[in-house]
């Protein structure tokens, strides 16, 4: 049996595999659990993240991307390997052609780790293609046509922006702000101002369930738990809707002003054309509550966020892999 071609989404929080004919069959946090004194790997994906900031001393949980990028080759390697043994993506005849999405702006050599660590799991041929164009392919967005098309990718470690037009991207950012960095500002804000300290999955749940970053409501509050600086002791607090809106003001600033900063470079036709479409959010960061309103009001453009913000570039991948011979002439 022929080996199926395969598009992954490397994300710096999830890892997506989209399968040539059986659509995305895998995401799971890129997260590895080993164990420090052997180097052996214990878990990796949903069962490594279940034990993220709870392990023993010796036993360490690990996420191998940071910004985008390879930050440990060797744990990303071991990870894409358990990841694609998972999907059942590897047959015995063949190898699996891979289309591999990498942040815009990356150097060289950060695109040649990346695409080393897709070779090293079996890939007979690897393909790269910047995100935001392949989140807007999944967006359902015509970026074939003379029109310009504005995507905003707001990933784990990364936020991608870019303008798009006739197959191509005309002008391109790249940040690292996103996500995570918004999850640390939560966990600073908390810090300074209660002396409490939270850990990361307290950071995410309040972004992702509590946060407003639009028009908060004050009356809105939320118990959080965490450890006591001073004491040492577990503590528990009340925070109200409108901090979050003050603990990541910094960072929902920094994005927006990368949105000003592109905008500002877009020739005039261009520009014309994004008055008219708007900006189509993607990615894990689209669904903050109140950031599409906050942009449109300061941008003033429509802010669309995309039907399936979170499955967008793996299933641009899957657009792409159904169209091999362009993608060849693209690389």
């Amino acid at each position: 049996m022929l080996a199926k071609d395969i598009g992954i989404d490397l994300g710096t929080a999830n890892v997506l595999i989209y399968i040539k004919g059986r659509g995305i069959v895998l995401n799971e946090p890129s997260v590895v659990v080993i164990d420090t004194e052997t180097k052996k790997v214990l878990s990796v994906g949903k069962e490594a993240n279940e034990v993220l900031g709870r392990t023993p001393g010796k036993v360490k949980a690990i996420k191998p991307m940071k910004d985008g990028v390879i930050a440990d080759f060797e744990l990303t390697e071991i990870m894409l390997n358990e990841f694609i043994k998972k999907a059942k993506a590897r047959k015995v005849i063949t190898r699996p052609r891979i289309l591999i999405c990498c942040p815009t702006n990356i150097t060289p050599v950060e695109k040649n780790a990346i695409k080393e660590a897709a070779e090293r799991t079996g890939a007979r041929k690897v393909y790269l293609e910047e995100e935001p164009k392949v989140a807007a392919i999944g967006a359902g967005m015509n970026i074939k046509e003379a029109a310009a098309n504005m995507v905003l990718d707001i990933g784990g470690g990364t936020t991608d922006i870019a303008i798009l037009s006739m197959n191509g991207i005309v002008l391109s950012s790249s940040i690292k702000v996103a996500g995570n960095e918004l999850d640390q500002e939560i966990i600073r804000y908390i810090r300074d101002k209660y002396k409490l300290l939270i850990g990361e999955k307290t950071a995410e749940d309040i972004k992702i369930n509590f946060s407003n970053v639009y028009k908060p409501n004050r009356g809105e509050k939320l118990e959080i738990r965490g450890r006591d600086l001073i004491t040492g002791l577990p503590k528990a607090i009340e925070i109200n809707q409108e901090e979050t809106k003050e603990a990541m003001k910094e960072g929902v600033g920094k994005i927006i002003k990368a949105c000003q900063n592109l905008l500002e470079q877009t020739p005039p036709e261009l520009s014309a054309d994004i008055v008219e479409k708007g900006v189509i959010l993607t990615g894990g960061g689209a669904l903050l509550n109140g950031l599409s309103d906050r942009m449109e009001e300061e941008l003033t453009i429509p802010v669309l966020i995309a039907e399936t913000p979170l499955t967008c570039v793996a299933e641009g991948c899957g657009i792409l892999l159904n169209n091999i011979k362009q993608l060849e002439e693209d690389q």
